[in-house]
């Protein structure tokens, strides 16, 4: 709501103009004796205008957040979507498997710098009116409890590197397979058989000895595949990078930290254990 600056005043009563009709209000500025009120009518307005919030603003009822409750972090995050189904047929619905890379890199490697910021635990002490009076020289930047950003990287980061390196590692196995099950195999043997039989004489025509056939879908997809892994190492470095800025790790790379996670896992389901004689 809006209101215009024409404010009446007529036996006590304050008529205030605004988009949805006009607002009376009894005036309580004449409590007040006049000439304690140099510029009174400013001093009117401004008392009339806490008024009309605390009219406005009555019903409104304050959040959880508001309040000085917070979310948990991981309500905050955005979900990855869930593990798909792997099969040729994933593999070869290139849209689907675009699609699962997409939404797993967006929700948490895309907006790791606000992943990361629900890790910062909020103030305890609550707001401090007199921080308003100077300019706040901390970084926005602040930096992460290492046991939360460890606990980031295990459970939410890596988990869903693996799961898109799996995807990459199974479609990647399709695209050099046998693929009996080519809907266009018989499209592409007909184009080769055509090819075979074709008169190439560039004197009558000179296009005749260009020939580009059809693709097969295996192809295509170990094309996609070579795309995705120079796309994954990109995002996983710029990801680790962040992450090594924020929460002040050692300098090991994505790649060892990978590993030795990978590694630690096997262990606890027991792969890694030695075998007795």
């Amino acid at each position: 709501m809006t209101f215009n600056t024409e404010i009446s005043i007529i036996d006590n009563t304050v008529f205030i103009p605004s988009d949805i009709g006009t607002i009376h209000l009894q005036s309580m500025y004449h409590q007040v004796p006049p000439a304690t009120l140099p510029g009174g009518s400013t001093l009117a307005v401004v008392f009339i205008s806490h008024i009309v919030a605390g009219i406005l603003w009555k019903g409104a009822t304050p959040t959880a957040e508001a309040v000085g409750g917070s979310s948990k972090p991981e309500s905050i995050m955005s979900q990855p979507p869930g593990q798909p189904r792997l099969s040729p047929q994933f593999c070869f619905s290139f849209g689907t498997l675009r699609d699962f890379l997409r939404l797993s890199r967006s929700s948490i490697d895309d907006s790791i710098t606000q992943n990361l910021n629900a890790l910062v635990t909020p103030a305890r002490t609550g707001f401090d009116p007199s921080s308003t009076s100077k300019r706040a020289t901390r970084s926005f930047a602040e930096p992460i409890d290492p046991a939360a950003c460890q606990s980031f990287k295990e459970k939410v980061l890596f988990p869903l590197w693996k799961a898109r390196a799996e995807v990459l590692s199974y479609c990647g196995i399709v695209a050099t397979s046998p693929d009996p099950d080519d809907p266009e195999a018989t499209i592409l043997e007909l184009e080769k058989q055509r090819d075979r039989e074709r008169i190439v004489d560039e004197r009558l025509d000179p296009y005749s000895g260009r020939f580009f056939p059809r693709e097969a879908r295996t192809q295509s997809l170990a094309l996609l595949m070579r795309q995705e892994r120079a796309v994954e190492s990109i995002v996983r470095s710029r990801t680790w990078d962040v992450i090594q800025g924020r929460c002040g790790t050692s300098s090991q790379s994505w790649q060892d930290a990978m590993s030795n996670w990978e590694a630690a896992q096997k262990l606890r389901k027991g792969d890694g254990n030695p075998t007795s004689s």
